[in-house]
């Protein structure tokens, strides 16, 4: 966004951020590559958070189709897979509630992350009605949005762990899907944050309904979730308010699946599997990508290069989850691709070049 209009306001394109996109687009095709392209990946231009707020003003709504608008009509001939927002989620509670992503506010004031989300669904829903009325005749393209969801497996047979586990799912999916098919928020989500979630209106819901042509999910792990009537007060608001537990082993002390470098990844290939078939049953039957999956390493400089490209834990991970698609697949899910996360060792945000994510080694120290 901010390579296009640096100033975010969808006046002045920068041509030489459209060069640049356009002999990448170029060469990916010249190589064979297929290029889906995804406008919103955190980059918010900094006049936008300066000036309006970002994603706290409903002004961003408009900015964000004007960009939408520049991208199709410059790349639109080549590119027919388009991302509007990836991970909305990790935007409303990284950034607007924790404050580990940029802008990096944590002001601790409960209805931000859920602004920011609510003005992220208009401003997805505005984009695919721009391309459906501008472009999709000519350019036959289609356009999606990225959601990412941990797989949450019931504690208990109990109907509060049950219910729990289903909450769980309505703070990822349901968040900022269910606006787009079902007009408005779920229910849970109402009951339990109330004033602090926002209302659509009659024009909101106008321009949401049907505007998505297919879900990309991000999937990498999976939660035992159980329910908590009295969560813990030191944890943030956006977790007190679903009334869950979330571990990750059983009462047996048995583990959910092995853990990767990251704290938080949890290594179980069912889950997906799992995932997948709930967006099938609630959403319809909907076109599916996969569109991150992946696991780190801890990146260790002093360790010999051999010991990461002797990679036979990340190997067995592929397996597996490729596996459980494949199974999903035969379930009757509409999967049309996966993306594995990611293709080389990266930039992880706020762990930096400290995980290893890479299906191909980057040897940082020696280029």
């Amino acid at each position: 966004w901010s390579r296009i209009f640096p100033d975010g306001l969808g006046k002045e394109i920068n041509e030489q951020g459209v060069a640049f996109y356009n002999n990448l687009i170029d060469f990916m095709i010249e190589k064979g590559i297929q290029p889906y392209a995804t406008l919103y990946h955190w980059d918010l231009p900094h006049n936008l958070q300066r000036t309006i707020g970002g994603w706290l003003s409903d002004k961003i709504v408009e900015y964000f189709a004007l960009y939408a608008e520049a991208c199709f009509a410059n790349f639109g001939d080549r590119v027919k897979h388009w991302i509007t927002i990836n991970e909305p989620i990790q935007t409303c509670i990284n950034a607007y509630g924790i404050g580990i992503f940029a802008p990096g506010l944590c002001k601790g004031v409960a209805a931000e992350p859920f602004l920011a989300g609510h003005h992220q669904i208009l401003a997805h829903a505005a984009a695919v009605d721009v391309y459906r009325r501008k472009f999709k005749a000519k350019q036959g393209g289609q356009v999606g949005f990225v959601i990412d969801c941990e797989w949450a497996e019931p504690m208990s047979d109990k109907m509060e762990d049950q219910a729990a586990a289903a909450r769980r799912i309505d703070f990822q999916l349901g968040w900022f899907l269910d606006p787009i098919y079902f007009g408005d928020y779920p229910e849970s989500m109402r009951q339990r944050v109330g004033e602090h979630l926002p209302k659509f209106s009659e024009k909101d819901r106008e321009l949401m309904r049907n505007k998505i042509d297919f879900i990309g999910l991000n999937h990498y792990t999976s939660r035992i979730i159980g329910n908590q009537p009295n969560p813990q007060p030191q944890e943030i608001h956006f977790y007190q308010v679903q009334g869950i537990e979330r571990t990750d082993k059983w009462s047996s002390g048995e583990g959910i699946g092995e853990r990767a470098a990251s704290e938080w990844l949890l290594i179980v290939p069912w889950g997906i599997r799992k995932t997948i078939n709930y967006i099938v049953k609630k959403y319809e039957n909907p076109i599916i990508y996969i569109t991150e999956n992946g696991m780190d390493d801890e990146d260790d400089p002093s360790a010999p290069v051999d010991q990461f490209l002797n990679d036979t834990k990340r190997v067995n991970f592929f397996k597996g989850y490729v596996g459980s698609v494949a199974q999903a697949i035969k379930d009757g899910a509409d999967v049309r691709g996966y993306f594995a996360w990611s293709f080389m060792d990266n930039f992880e945000w706020a762990m930096g070049y400290t995980k290893r994510f890479g299906i191909v080694y980057v040897d940082y120290k020696n280029g």
